[in-house]
């Protein structure tokens, strides 16, 4: 090989070397490509055949929910017709504390996203400022016991600094900040939906408990006029003790369940009233029992994909992956150099006067390169941390989708189970009312004992109780059912 060959191939390889050397570089401090997690997702949920099917007890108020595009976006409870609960919901989102707490934390993390977004900018700084000192004659190279003078200087310059971002740490510390903002955004919203939840099931819960109380208030009344009865028939001889002693005991129970129920009220009372950021003394809710005729509106369940785009609680966890992602990138641009450029310019003079002058005019301009030698595997050990966080995040996505299509399905059960205990429910209440207007009738005319028809009012009341409760349960299903599908359809 010729002596222009080697050279020639000399020159050549370096040059060539060179873009490819950078590149690995590169790619070794870059984040890594963020893949979405494998997840199967079901092409629909499995109670949602089900549900469709009309097993309610009131099917003919059953109707399929229609599009809700002229509400404004996200108002889900706009859908129960209940001038109320749309009041309760305003004064919840106007003073809930952890909203509050909430809506302070995005502040909070788009502030920093802020500080990161900074470092994209050189930093500049202006100074102004003066001195007055003595030095040693020694320090000015005169001989000990000089008499030197004390002198003033003045000082006025502009500085700057900027990082240099070659191998993407800026960048990545701004993705991951970012990310984290989008996140807390994302959880503000899932805090919000649960809190319009909150306020519309416990809402709903209270005006069961009204309307059982209003059940409870009636069978009392009902009682004490049996009791009535029975201490007058006692007095006249028509019947013994046994039935006046009955009589007392079931209004006494009858009573007793009544205050139970005022107890429960008054408890869903006080959590309404924290959830509208108000004192529990100064909160009173008026009473508005749940209706027969009340229906919740028909919630279709859409398909699974659309369920990850909807839930701000997976859009959170996301937005988690993002960050712990970018953050593998920040940590490995710590193994390769950092370049710093600085510069400063302005005046410096023993006058302030002349501070300003041509004359007086200083600068100086610098470049910093730094490389990491010993860090006793410092750097490395932050990239395996943050791979691990990574891998975390993660998991933690994979756990909010299933625990997503878990409760939607959850849901759905529960109202079409809701629904058929409603039919049967209405079918026990006429059953049972005929029951006892035929055991009155029997027990009017002697033929049967007081203990049969006390038996059949027993069944009557307890099957009407159970029927309140069904609504309640209903409306409160139907809420769960909304938030599992992320507030909207």
């Amino acid at each position: 090989m010729t002596t222009n060959k080697i050279m020639t191939m000399t020159t050549f390889l370096p040059k060539m070397m060179t873009p490819l050397l950078a590149a690995l570089i590169l790619a070794g401090c870059a984040a890594p490509e963020l893949r979405s997690p494998e997840i199967d997702i079901p092409s629909g949920f499995k109670e949602a055949e089900a549900y469709k099917v009309d097993t309610s007890a009131d099917a003919a108020r059953w109707k399929p929910a229609q599009p809700a595009e002229a509400q404004p976006r996200g108002e889900w409870w706009k859908a129960f017709n209940d001038a109320a609960l749309n009041q309760l919901i305003d004064e919840a989102t106007s003073a809930n504390a952890n909203l509050a707490v909430a809506a302070a934390r995005v502040k909070q993390a788009r502030a920093i996203a802020g500080i990161a977004e900074a470092d994209r900018i050189p930093a500049v700084n202006a100074g102004i400022g003066g001195q007055r000192a003595r030095s040693s004659a020694v320090s000015r190279g005169l001989p000990a016991g000089t008499d030197v003078a004390p002198g003033n200087v003045w000082q006025g310059r502009l500085t700057a600094s900027y990082e240099v971002d070659l191998f993407g740490r800026v960048g990545n510390n701004i993705s991951a900040a970012q990310a984290d903002a989008a996140a807390s955004e994302a959880s503000y919203r899932s805090v919000l939906l649960a809190l319009q939840a909150d306020v519309a099931q416990t809402y709903f819960l209270l005006r069961a408990a009204d309307a059982e109380l209003a059940f409870l208030n009636e069978t009392v009344r009902l009682r004490e006029e049996n009791q009535r009865i029975a201490q007058r028939r006692y007095d006249l001889g028509d019947v013994g003790e046994l039935d006046l002693s009955l009589t007392k005991t079931e209004l006494a129970t009858t009573r007793s369940e009544a205050i139970a129920v005022e107890r429960q009220r008054a408890q869903l009372e006080h959590a309404l009233a924290v959830l509208l950021g108000k004192p529990a003394a100064r909160f009173a809710a008026d009473s508005n029992p749940l209706q027969t005729s009340f229906a919740p509106p028909g919630i279709p369940a859409g398909l699974p994909s659309a369920l990850l785009e909807r839930r701000p609680d997976i859009a959170a966890a996301q937005r988690a992956m993002m960050a712990a992602n970018a953050r593998i990138g920040v940590a490995r641009s710590a193994m390769f150099p950092s370049l710093f450029i600085t510069g400063a310019g302005g005046g410096e003079s023993q006058d302030l006067s002349d501070l300003f002058k041509w004359s007086s005019r200083t600068w100086v301009i610098g470049a910093l390169l730094s490389l990491p030698v010993i860090d006793g595997g410092r750097n490395r050990a932050n990239i395996a941390r943050s791979e691990a966080a990574l891998e975390e995040s993660v998991a933690g996505y994979r756990q909010s989708v299933l625990t997503a299509f878990a409760e939607v399905e959850d849901n759905l059960v529960g109202l079409r189970t809701l629904s058929g205990q409603a039919q049967s429910i209405d079918d026990a209440v006429a059953s049972a009312r005929r029951s006892v207007e035929l055991a009155n009738k029997l027990y009017s005319a002697g033929r049967s004992s007081y203990l049969e028809l006390l038996d059949a009012q027993r069944n009557l009341a307890a099957v009407e109780r159970r029927a309140v409760q069904l609504r309640g349960a209903r409306a409160a299903t139907t809420v769960a059912l909304i938030r599992s599908l992320g507030g909207g359809w």
